[in-house]
């Protein structure tokens, strides 16, 4: 693997730049609506241009790149999308001013590698939590690099998500936040605007138990099972936990939020059998979250296994908690399994 303080430095460049792609689309909503004639139109021309970018970013910085992440260029590639591919060009254009419509399109499908876990790979969700997109909330450009079974790098970009814990999660923040993680060297948060703040270490020992258990949870429903989580919290209510309201949020935000202490735990309870989870959806998240003192695991309490190609095969559900409520919050899960 090249030099992990490298490979780092060029992960952190390429989110923070695909964050500024984002956040600008995100500025224009109404205006890029109005070009594609499409409500939804707006995270499609977010996610190509920042799957763009970061794919350009890592390219220019270190060479060779085998990257696996959420989109193609095919549905820009087709003529009835001219406008979508305009669209998308504009908006790399603010953090790669030289691109043209090929280059866009060949750097979008650098994301269509083969998982390869001996020699290692990024994986990339360009915008996770497109609703929250959507409602000018909650989302992240979210890269990891995995080699084996796990995630050794990340960095993720929440741009609407402020370094002030105590701020409201459903206001967009000005700056935004950067999180960056090496497998047993820790994390750390950044401002999304280069050189507001200086970067601070994720005190593992962080934690809001002052105001007793808090859970993040999705703004949208078709993320998770809430009743399953409500019956999880239910059984730590029966075991004398005191139980304060859910932080919601949408994307692996979540993953960030229970990373800095503001949250207890983060748990995606599968709403249906046979579910699978994408790679790209946890990988950074989920190192982020343990590097700074959190556990990581599915509902069994088995590890996490990128290995297995571009979904978590092995496992189900994922549950990413705090000492020391891990194992209060997994012997909850499992009598909800058993009930």
């Amino acid at each position: 693997m090249t030099d992990p303080a490298r490979m780092l430095e060029a992960a952190h460049e390429a989110v923070r730049l695909a964050a500024h792609v984002c956040r600008d689309v995100q500025r224009r909503l109404d205006d890029v609506r109005a070009i594609t004639k499409d409500d939804d139109s707006p995270v499609t021309v977010a996610d190509f241009a920042s799957q763009a970018v970061v794919a350009h970013v890592l390219r220019e910085r270190l060479g060779e790149i085998p990257l696996v992440a959420e989109e193609t260029s095919a549905f820009l590639r087709d003529p009835d999308h001219r406008t979508q591919l305009g669209a998308a060009l504009e908006a790399a254009r603010i953090s790669w001013p030289e691109a043209t419509e090929q280059s866009l399109l060949d750097a979008i499908d650098l994301g269509d590698a083969e998982p390869d876990p001996e020699g290692g790979f990024w994986t990339l969700d360009p915008i996770d939590g497109t609703k929250g997109f959507l409602r000018g909330q909650q989302y992240a450009v979210a890269l990891g690099f995995v080699r084996g079974r796990e995630p050794v790098l990340a960095a993720m970009a929440c741009p609407n998500l402020s370094r002030n814990h105590a701020a409201s999660l459903e206001t967009p923040d000005p700056v935004g936040s950067v999180y960056l993680a090496e497998r047993g060297s820790g994390a750390t948060e950044h401002d999304a605007l280069e050189g507001a703040e200086p970067p601070t270490r994720l005190d593992p020992g962080a934690s809001r138990s002052d105001v007793g258990f808090v859970v993040t949870a999705s703004v949208e429903k078709k993320h998770t099972s809430r009743g399953d989580t409500d019956r999880v919290l239910e059984l730590l209510t029966e075991g004398g936990a005191e139980i304060a309201p859910p932080a919601r949020l949408d994307s692996q935000c979540k993953y960030a939020v229970v990373a800095r202490g503001q949250a207890d735990a983060y748990l995606r309870l599968p709403r249906k059998g046979g579910y699978v989870e994408r790679i790209w959806d946890h990988a950074a998240g989920s190192l982020i979250a343990t590097e700074s003192g959190a556990r990581a695991v599915d509902l069994a309490g088995e590890p996490l296994d990128f290995s297995l190609g571009r979904g978590l095969e092995s496992n189900r559900g994922i549950v990413a908690v705090r000492e020391p409520w891990f194992d209060r919050v997994l012997d909850a899960i499992g009598r909800l399994r058993r009930e």
